[in-house]
C-alpha cells in the first residue's frame, strides 16, 4: 500500500482545497496521469501520478482544503521515484459487508464524483447513507432515498426552524473567493493600512490615446488607457523605490525589488484575481496591450500558471474598468502599496479663472504605514499625476 500526499507547490502554498478528483478508488491510473485539480490562492493546479497503480482510497473528498503533506489518496502497485509518495503499512482488512445496506467509514467511503459533489452542497455526511450495493459504493438513488428519508422526519424545532430555512440560505465559503477571503484578512490583519487620494485630469491621456489606438490596431492591438498607465507609472517606482518594496517582517529588513512586476487587478466570474505583467519596465506600450489582453483573457477562463499570478511587486488596480469611479484599495500582501485608479469621467473645473468640463480621474493609493508616511504618499500622487497630465515627458528619458 503506498500513500500519495498533497506536495509542496511552490510560491509559499501551505495548502489547497481539492477542486475535483480525476481518479476514483478501484481505477488504474497510469504514470504522469491527471489524478487531482486542486486550488490555490493563485491558480488551478492538477497534480499527476506519480506511479502506475490502482488507487484503493481517497482521503479528501472534493471541496476540503488541505494542507501540503496531507495524505490525499493510497494506491497499491509499483512505486516511481518520487518525493511525493511514502511507503505505509497495509492496512487492516475491513470486515465483510453484514448486509447490502451496510455503510462505510467515512475515510474509505465510495462515491463517484457527481454523487460527493451533490453530497457537499447539501452538507450530507456520504459515511452515513445507506449503500445498496455489494461493494459499499453509494450511488445517486442511495443519496436521494437518504434525502427522502430526512425531509420525512419531523423538525427538530417545529415551524421556528422551518421559518428559518425559508429566510436563508447557507454555501460553504470555497474556490477562489474562500482564498480571496484569506489572502484579504492577512493584509488587513498584517499590514497597518493607510490611503491618499488624489485626482488628475485626464485631457492628455485621452488625446494621446486617441493619436496612438489607430495606430496600434493597425497591428491589430487594442490599445486602452491602462497600458499606457503603467507605463506612465514605472518611472515614478524607479523614483520612489520604497513603493516597489516590502517588509521581511521575520527579519525586520526592508527589500527593495530591482524588477517591475505590476500586479492587474482582473475582474473574474468567480471574484479578483491579479495576473501579473512581468518585467513591465521592459516592454514597449504595444507589448503591454498585448500581454494585458492575453493575461486577463486566460485570468477569466482560471487558465493562468502559477508564475503569472504571483510575484507582483507593486499593483495597479483599475476600478474604472468594473463602472467605479473610486474606491479604497487593499493591498495585496505582501507588497507595500496599491494604486486604484478610477474611470475618466467629465466634470466641471476651474482653470485660469474659468469653468471648463475636463475628463477627470480619481486616485487612491493604499500603503503600508510601517514603511511609507502620508507626505511621501502624497509627493508619490503628485509625481505620477504629473506624469499622466503630461506624458510627454517619457520622451525625455528615452535612450
Amino acid at each position: 500500500m503506498q500513500e500519495f500526499k498533497l506536495p509542496d507547490l511552490g510560491e509559499g502554498m501551505q495548502e489547497a482545497e481539492i477542486r475535483r478528483w480525476l481518479v476514483q478508488p478501484g481505477e488504474l491510473v497510469k504514470l504522469d496521469q491527471p489524478m487531482v485539480e486542486v486550488e490555490t490562492d493563485k491558480a488551478v493546479v492538477e497534480i499527476p501520478s506519480p506511479v502506475s497503480a490502482r488507487v484503493v482510497a481517497i482521503h479528501v473528498p472534493e471541496g476540503q482544503v488541505a494542507k501540503v503533506g496531507t495524505p490525499l489518496l493510497s494506491f497499491e502497485g509499483n512505486v516511481t521515484k518520487t518525493s511525493n509518495v511514502k511507503q505505509v503499512a497495509p492496512e487492516t482488512p475491513a470486515p465483510p459487508v453484514a448486509t447490502q445496506s451496510s455503510s462505510v467509514s467515512a475515510k474509505t467511503v465510495l462515491a463517484a464524483p457527481a454523487v460527493r459533489k451533490r453530497a457537499f452542497e447539501l452538507h450530507i455526511d456520504l459515511a452515513q447513507v445507506p449503500s445498496s450495493q455489494p461493494n459499499g459504493r453509494i450511488t445517486m438513488p442511495d443519496l436521494e432515498a437518504y434525502l427522502q428519508r430526512k425531509s420525512a422526519e419531523p423538525a427538530l424545532n417545529g415551524a421556528a426552524q422551518l421559518k428559518e430555512e425559508a429566510e436563508e440560505k447557507r454555501l460553504p465559503l470555497t474556490g477562489l473567493r474562500r482564498q480571496i477571503a484569506e489572502r484579504m484578512e492577512r493584509s488587513w490583519r498584517t499590514i497597518p493600512h493607510a490611503t491618499a487620494f488624489g485626482e488628475l485630469d485626464g485631457s492628455a491621456l485621452v488625446g494621446l490615446r486617441q493619436e496612438l489606438k489607430p495606430l496600434a490596431e493597425e497591428r491589430g492591438v487594442r490599445l486602452t488607457y491602462l497600458p499606457l498607465l503603467v507605463k506612465l507609472l514605472i518611472p515614478v517606482l524607479k523614483e520612489f523605490p520604497i513603493f516597489n518594496a516590502t517588509l521581511d517582517e521575520e527579519r525586520r529588513e526592508i527589500i527593495y525589488k530591482r524588477s517591475f512586476h505590476i500586479g492587474i487587478a482582473a475582474d473574474t466570474q468567480e471574484g479578483l484575481m491579479v495576473p501579473v505583467l512581468r518585467n513591465a519596465d521592459t516592454l514597449s506600450v504595444i507589448q503591454i496591450a498585448q500581454k494585458l489582453e492575453d493575461l486577463v483573457a486566460r485570468a477569466q477562463k482560471r487558465a493562468l500558471a502559477l508564475q503569472e499570478v504571483s510575484g507582483s511587486t507593486f499593483t495597479l488596480n483599475n476600478v474604472g474598468s468594473f463602472g467605479g469611479s473610486n474606491g479604497v484599495p487593499i493591498i495585496n500582501y505582501p507588497e507595500a502599496a496599491i494604486l486604484a485608479v478610477g474611470r475618466l469621467q467629465e466634470q466641471p473645473v476651474v482653470c485660469n479663472g474659468a469653468i471648463e468640463i475636463r475628463p477627470m480621474m480619481q486616485l487612491a493609493l493604499s500603503f503600508d504605514h510601517r514603511l511609507i508616511d502620508g507626505a511621501l504618499a502624497g509627493r508619490f500622487l503628485e509625481r505620477f499625476k504629473q506624469m499622466v497630465e503630461k506624458p510627454q515627458q517619457l520622451l525625455l528619458d528615452l535612450v
